[in-house]
């Protein structure tokens, strides 16, 4: 019977084996909930409740109970201070849609819970969601490309999208690319894919076999890719071009529904 577990470090790695050597899959963030089946020195294996994926975690870097989330991480990143005092320590860097349970408030700050003081206007109340998804991916334009990564400094293809469409009020997207299409060719609308592009509108998801983007226009795509090994907006046409070269072509592009107000359309 798993047991469940809640993440008390800003960030930890999802790894493939119990060690630090081991792959990392994906992230876990402050306040996400993992599911431990087994355990293995340092290591806990189980299961992310988010988006069910399993892998090992480090033990150390989550602890019981569980506590009831009331706010998320708003801005892109931000510091969590020993005191409420912009000169005390910094005892951690928390990334967009990490959770917290708020305790006391003080001046500006918000005591999270097994973490430190929060700058109250960095947090949103757990529920409210961002009305344009691709502001939210704009917003990690230039962050450093990271197999497995989904924080503010550090993420992969799938990871921004996920993490974009999560502060939206997207829930039950997965985390892999692979999954991303199939659920979001089953929900949503599919646009044609033609030979120049056409008809593509921002919010548009462009899907490769292991790759993934979102229009921020009707030509420009924006993604975390091992090519720039950056997240960058750059043409549809010539991201196609060379994917298409070195790998393969566009596969299914995807359209939010517009009454959601994902999109932002524009």
């Amino acid at each position: 019977m798993s047991e469940e577990y809640q993440v008390t470090a800003a960030v930890t790695a999802l790894r493939a084996t119990p060690d630090d050597e081991g792959a990392m899959d994906t992230q876990l963030l402050h306040g996400e909930v993992f599911l431990v089946e087994e355990r293995e020195g340092d290591w806990a294996y189980g299961t992310a409740r988010r988006d069910g994926y399993q892998g090992w975690v480090r033990r150390a870097d989550m602890a019981q109970p569980v506590l009831i989330s009331t706010h998320r991480v708003s801005a892109l990143r931000t510091y969590a201070y020993a005191e409420p005092d912009i000169k005390s320590r910094p005892v951690g860097l928390v990334s967009i849609n990490a959770k917290i349970a708020s305790a006391r408030r003080e001046g500006r700050f918000v005591e999270a819970q097994r973490l430190g003081w929060v700058f109250e206007q960095h947090l949103a109340v757990l529920g409210a969601a961002e009305t344009d998804y691709v502001a939210v991916a704009e917003r990690f334009l230039h962050t450093p490309y990271l197999w497995g990564g989904r924080d503010s400094i550090g993420l992969d293809c799938s990871g921004l999208v996920q993490s974009a469409l999560e502060a939206a009020g997207v829930r039950g997207f997965p985390r892999d690319t692979k999954d991303q299409e199939e659920w979001a060719a089953r929900r949503w609308g599919n646009v044609p894919v033609s030979d120049d592009f056409s008809g593509l509108q921002r919010g548009d998801l462009v899907f490769w076999p292991g790759h993934v983007g979102i229009m921020t226009d009707s030509r420009t795509l924006l993604h975390a890719n091992a090519h720039h090994m950056l997240t960058v907006a750059e043409p549809l046409a010539t991201a196609a071009r060379r994917i298409a070269f070195h790998h393969a072509p566009v596969r299914t592009i995807c359209r939010p529904p517009a009454e959601t107000g994902w999109t932002g359309m524009m």
